[in-house]
């Protein structure tokens, strides 16, 4: 059994009874977030690239949970010289961890912190975890290779970025959703700033019409896959 919960703009959280793992925790600062930093009890945390709005709060909850954190070569160096627990990984490399496999994949996009700080290459994500396959693409432009990666592994559930202007809009995210062919696709990093406002419904629909599920969470939803 597992559960997502969506925290909002790209933070979610994976549950399987036993572990918590949260991805891009941008929480405080968020102005649709409704979860507080103090209620999150993940141990684990996963970022896919450096930008505030998904590194978000991550020290805070390193220092809350002693959390660990799994992130691009830089960004983790960046983490680990400040002494916390990071596990320097990079594209295309895969882990075990004790909750389950964690693997990087390409995205079009950049990293860095507010400073300008380079923060490595940003990233989408394949998270294992109770024999569930999420692709969580990051925030990324429309690529080819999204094919490849729904062809290697099923993937159960895709997040993926849906605002245009700093990622893929609806149409690019409704072909990167064809390409990976998952069970069911989720819509995300839209709706959180007026830059990014999107119709969720259509992309649900377009999702719908070329046969595939789509489910458009609302703040603090929470999901269950059998």
């Amino acid at each position: 059994m597992l559960k997502i919960k969506y925290i909002g703009h790209s933070a979610f959280q994976f549950k399987d009874g036993q572990n918590d793992i949260i991805i891009d925790p941008f929480i405080t600062g968020n102005p649709v977030a409704k979860t507080k930093v103090e209620e999150i009890k993940s141990k684990y945390i996963i970022l896919t690239h450096g930008h505030s709005d998904h590194f978000g709060d991550t020290l805070s909850l390193v220092k809350q949970n002693d959390a660990e954190v799994i992130a691009i070569n830089e960004l983790a160096n960046n983490l680990s010289a400040r002494g916390i627990k990071a596990y320097n990984m990079n594209i295309g490399g895969a882990y075990h961890f004790p909750f389950g496999k964690v693997k990087f994949t390409i995205a079009h996009h950049s990293s860095a912190d507010d400073q300008g700080m380079y923060l490595g290459n940003p990233a989408g994500v394949i998270v294992n975890i109770a024999g569930k396959n999420i692709y969580h693409c990051g925030d990324t432009g429309l690529f080819y290779d999204m094919k490849l990666i729904g062809e290697m592994q099923k993937i159960d559930v895709m997040i993926v970025p849906i605002g245009d202007y700093f990622t893929m809009g609806i149409d690019d995210a409704v072909k990167a959703v064809q390409f990976v062919n998952p069970k069911l696709a989720i819509p995300s990093h839209y709706n959180t700033y007026p830059i990014i406002t999107q119709d969720g419904n259509e992309f649900k629909d377009k999702v719908n019409a070329i046969g595939i599920d789509c489910k458009i969470m609302n703040i603090d939803e929470e999901i269950q896959l059998m």
